[in-house]
């Protein structure tokens, strides 16, 4: 709701838009009606205006307009700015990272009628409100840290500072408290603000030194969302309500408000684009239909022209995996109409009603198999079991269960009597088979490589699968630049097994005393047998080349897989079994997944966004006509699809939390004191608010609350970035460079616009013109550069220095590109400090995160630098990932021997070791698995940590557990902890061995405190313990001593 109340009126957010209503309630008028979203409303000093964080045009932009209505006016053209308040003055105050070179969140204003913006000379400040000299800012330090987790007390908690005009440094109001205080408001001489320290986020008030704390309000099991002050009055949100409370009497109300609204966002919305929420797709027995699941809902597509069919008509319930009965008159489908997921069974021809297949699940059921004579269905859970289901008699038998992983990759015998399934284990991946009527599972496959995608046979005999047995290292020895390591591509071949003993493999060629067999005589239904005695020993190898392989699939004629180069497409492959030459063949290229027919003569194969029908045994893929989906479309409810939505978030954090007692949290009490407010929701973002309310009762971090069927503007119009700091000069007619960001010079790939070859513009330049528009003649110079990212851009400049004018092509960067330059900026201007203030003798290496592309980034910056006697690694506001282990591997090898060439210096075994002293450089934005490093130098003994507490979130997610509408509130799955027997970091995070803090002031104008501290640090510990490379010792004497001659 974010509300704001100055004088009797207050603003706030209901729907994406923005209302008016009185501080007494009542009908509340809506300002404004644009489909994109609007938020962070807030009334300007003289009440007349409101200014808030708009859309419209796609990036995140201020906006101002009269509290009495009228045009929105854009105001900024930079985007990424959210509106945080007021100066007492009038200008805007809005809260961005667009001109942090590190992102943190700094606060800038912006004179509404002139648009002249100034920043605030702080760092990591996200809100803010001054006292009514204007002078003294008292503000918000950190930004929330993105995991809804109620009670949080790790490093990254936010806290409110106080920064007077002129003083030397900001000071921490809050520091007697580890939780979080955050959103000060003046009023008559004292700082109102939201904290958390009786339990829930209430209304407490200070002194404007923080002394004299006094809790205003005393609300239990909610917290405040948000709040406003205005003359002793503030206006905030609780659960879906809004409240006033004097401060000075203590009187707390309700206020009962109604909006004037038709409630556009609840009704009907028709899907016109399924294919994109298109999460199931199964191929009927004999190929004639395909069933299609799409945001919750079941269809039956014809592969022919036909009637395309809606098999599920139950509003509110969402549906999953759809597949098709043997006969093909029935399609089955997870539905959580029960409360639970459970299978039910549909009419394919949507003429009929629903039956309830299995019952009593208390964990989430997924994706099954239906045996080919139609009788039962195989499934798995979250608890990692397998089930099997009678379909006639409903009595589901649990088969096998694991302690390592899901039991996934299904499949049924021709005869239905076995079921052939993938027992995940500590080690590797195992292919189990599992006699249907004894129970009995036997291991089939080897304990020493993953045995995965099982197929058999269409006659029973031969059970197909995949398996990584092929290692050809690329790399051949650890020499080289970046000590390279042995890397293993094309690692999967095919396999047979042999079912009964004597069988020769079909692939083999005829000889002698083998020719070759006579074709089989048909008869009657296939009887599998299996001799499971010595049966890992009847292993062949289907003779064709190992690669990147997976899904398997086999009919009577041929072999059917997906083959996944590392960078090049995914292509189905075929592998004729009667063609002795084996050779692979790519029967349809670039596809994005395919299905086989239960009776192996039809394949539908997924590729640029169409269905493609085709016999199995086609030589040659037939692509002409997909399957018509032209008029699929259907019909979406928001309000029952909000309901079941947040149902099934509340049953999905249950089954994917990593704690089944939920962290003692009487889950079933919170559906129940959240669930009413879903009849009030009237938005999707309204929804996603509600879910982080809930979601955060469990205190845990990694949950996060994002995606889903959100409101857009249909005009997303991105801005092009030109690298630079610019601002309005009048004096000398355009727009001064006032600093270009600085790119790695080595690659010149991450240049600024500015300074790419031909251009060559510097600091103090003037933009005059834009595509021959005057600069002075628009609202800011963002305004010419829309839709101009990547694009030639024609620039008139004026030289800083001659006053000579003259035109260059440049070609802005995108948002994202702009963002990643002045990073660069950033780590650049940290490795030349240290390379200056060490004399290259200590490196510096800078993870912004724990990716794949992080390792490159070691890659690139840390081999230069192996061999100095000092090495920091800063992973300061590092956002996580998984690749810690790798990084720490490369620290902890040591040099134990040294080579000595005849000419030359030495070098060491373990190649490129790092020999010297270790820094690592943390701070509060340090997350996750920049956490598990950073706790993982200490263990280890690498070396020591400089900085500040980090975000504590230590317990390790999947991000699987996503709702219908591509929405998602994820869990905490994996809960990490040490040899001593306690959880690690979670919820506190890593403590520094040395606590050295960027202050907000001295940050901003450019001091980075912690890196001194660790270059001084380092420079001690060079000159106190220094590594040099040992001598090679004096060379043998190995001449036989030899008696004189003569």
């Amino acid at each position: 709701m974010q509300p704001s109340i100055r004088g009797n009126d207050i603003v706030f957010v209901s729907q994406g838009d923005l209302w008016r209503v009185g501080i007494d309630g009542g009908l509340a008028h809506a300002l404004t009606g644009h489909v994109a979203p609007a938020s962070y409303p807030a009334i300007s000093p003289d009440g007349k205006a409101v200014a808030f964080t708009g859309t419209y045009e796609g990036p995140t932009e201020a906006y101002t307009m009269s509290l009495d209505g009228e045009l929105p006016r854009r105001i900024t053209y930079e985007g990424g700015m959210n509106v945080a308040g007021w100066t007492p003055d009038g200008r805007v105050i809005v809260a961005t990272g667009i001109r942090s070179t590190l992102p943190n969140t700094q606060l800038m204003t912006i004179d509404p009628a002139t648009r002249k913006s100034a920043m605030v000379p702080l760092a990591q400040a996200s809100d803010g409100c001054y006292d009514p000299t204007g002078k003294t800012l008292f503000f918000t330090r950190m930004r929330f840290q993105g995991s809804h987790t109620k009670r949080y007390q790790g490093g990254t908690a936010q806290g409110i500072w106080k920064y007077t005009e002129g003083s030397p440094e900001a000071v921490n109001l809050t520091k007697s408290y580890a939780g979080t205080s955050k959103d000060p408001m003046w009023w008559n001489g004292r700082i109102y603000f939201l904290t958390d320290r009786d339990g829930s986020m209430n209304l407490w008030s200070m002194a404007p030194d923080g002394t004299d704390l006094k809790q205003v309000t005393k609300n239990e099991n909610w917290d405040i969302q948000s709040a406003s002050i205005d003359k002793g009055r503030v206006v905030y949100q609780l659960g879906a309500d809004l409240h006033l409370v004097d401060v000075t009497t203590g009187e707390d109300k309700k206020l009962d408000v109604t909006l004037e609204s038709d409630f556009e966002g609840t009704r009907d919305r028709w899907q016109k684009d399924p294919l994109s929420y298109m999460n199931g797709l199964d191929v009927s027995a004999d190929g004639s239909k395909v069933a299609l699941t799409a945001r919750g809902q079941v269809f039956v597509a014809p592969v022919e022209p036909g009637r395309f069919v809606e098999v599920s008509r139950k509003p509110g319930v969402r549906y999953r995996g759809g597949m098709f009965s043997a006969d093909g008159k029935w399609v089955y489908a997870l539905s959580d109409q029960s409360g639970e997921t459970e299978w039910w069974k549909m009419p394919a021809n949507g003429v009929g009603f629903a039956e309830q297949i299995t019952t009593g699940s208390k964990v989430l059921n997924m994706g099954g198999k239906i045996s080919p004579d139609g009788k039962r269905l195989a499934y798995y859970n979250k608890d990692l079991e397998l089930w099997i289901v009678d379909l006639a008699t409903k009595v589901s038998t649990k088969v096998a269960s694991s302690l390592d992983d899901t039991i996934s990759d299904f499949a049924w015998s021709p005869d239905s009597k076995w079921l052939a399934y993938v027992m995940p284990s500590s080690t590797f991946s195992r292919i189990n088979l599992l006699a249907v009527a004894t129970g009995k599972s036997t291991t089939v496959t080897t304990d020493r490589a993953d045995s995965t995608s099982p197929a058999w046979s269409a006659d029973g005999k031969w059970l197909y699968f995949l398996s990584d047995r092929t290692f050809r290292s690329l790399v051949g020895s650890p020499w080289g630049t970046r000590q390279p390591e042995p890397f293993f591509d094309r690692q999967t071949k095919i396999y047979a097994l042999s079912l009964v003993k004597g069988l020769r493999s079909p692939f083999e060629a005829p000889d002698e005393l083998t020719p070759v067999p006579a074709a089989p005589a048909k008869t009657g239904p296939v009887n599998v047998e299996i001799d499971l005695d010595g049966i890992q020993g009847r292993l062949w190898e289907v003779p064709v080349p190992a690669s990147n392989y997976n899904l398997l699939s086999a009919t009577a004629e041929r072999l059917i897989v997906q083959d996944a180069s590392l960078s090049g497409p995914r292509n189905l492959v075929v592998v004729d079994i009667k063609d002795r030459d084996v050779t692979p063949k790519v029967l349809v290229p670039s596809i994005g997944g395919y299905q086989l027919s239960q009776d192996g003569k039809k394949l539908v194969v997924f590729k640029d966004g169409k269905l493609f029908p085709m016999p199995a045994s086609a030589p040659v893929a037939a692509m002409d006509k997909p399957v018509d989906l032209s008029g699929w479309n259907f019909a979406v409810q928001p309000r029952e699809e909000w309901r079941q939505m947040f149902a099934e978030a509340w049953r999905l954090e249950r089954d994917y939390f990593y704690d089944r007692n939920m962290h003692s949290v009487d889950w079933n009490r919170v559906r129940k004191q959240y669930e009413p407010l879903v009849d009030r929701v009237r938005d999707r973002s309204e929804l996603s608010n509600l879910l982080a309310q809930m979601v955060s009762e469990l205190s845990a971090l990694h949950i996060f609350v994002y995606g889903g069927d959100n409101r857009r503007s249909p005009d997303s119009v991105g801005i092009g970035y030109l690298g630079g700091l610019l601002t309005r000069d009048a004096a000398n007619g355009g727009f001064r460079i006032e600093k270009i960001y600085q790119g790695d010079p080595d690659y010149p790939e991450t240049l600024s616009p500015l300074v790419r070859p031909g251009t060559e513009l510097k600091a103090g330049d003037t933009i005059l013109a834009v595509n021959g528009v005057d600069t002075m003649g628009a609202p800011d110079i963002g305004a010419l550069l829309r839709n101009q990212a990547g694009k030639q851009v024609l620039l008139h400049v004026k030289d800083g220095i001659t006053a000579k004018e003259r035109d260059v092509i440049v070609r802005p960067i995108s948002g994202g590109q702009a963002n990643d330059l002045q990073y660069t900026d950033w780590e650049i201007s940290r490795r030349r400090q240290v390379e200056s203030a060490s004399n290259n003798t200590i490196g510096y290496v800078h993870l912004r995160a724990m990716g794949s592309g992080d390792i490159a980034t070691w890659e690139r910056d840390f081999y230069p630098v192996f061999n100095r006697s000092g090495l920091i690694v800063d992973v300061r506001h590092n956002g996580g990932g998984n690749i810690d282990s790798w990084i720490l591997e490369k620290l902890i090898r040591k040099a134990w021997f040294y080579w000595q060439p005849r000419i030359g210096n030495p070098y060491w075994n373990m190649q490129s070791a790092f020999r010297g002293h270790v820094v690592v450089l943390c701070d509060e934005g340090t997350g996750s698995d920049g956490e598990a490093f950073t706790e993982g130098i200490r263990r280890l003994g690498i070396g020591k940590i400089i900085g500040t507490r980090t975000w504590g979130g230590e317990v390790w997610l999947s991000s699987s557990n996503f709702l219908g509408d591509g929405g998602i509130a994820t869990a905490a799955e994996y809960g990490v902890y040490g040899p001593e027997g306690k959880w690690l970091i979670e919820g506190h995070g890593v403590d520094p061995d040395f606590v050295v803090d960027n202050l907000p002031h001295a940050t901003f104008l450019g001091k980075d405190a912690q890196l001194e501290a660790a270059l001084a640090y380092l420079a001690k510990e060079i000159k106190d313990k220094p590594v040099p490379v040992p001598p090679a010792p004096k060379y043998p004497n190995k001449a036989f001593p030899q008696k004189k001659i003569g």
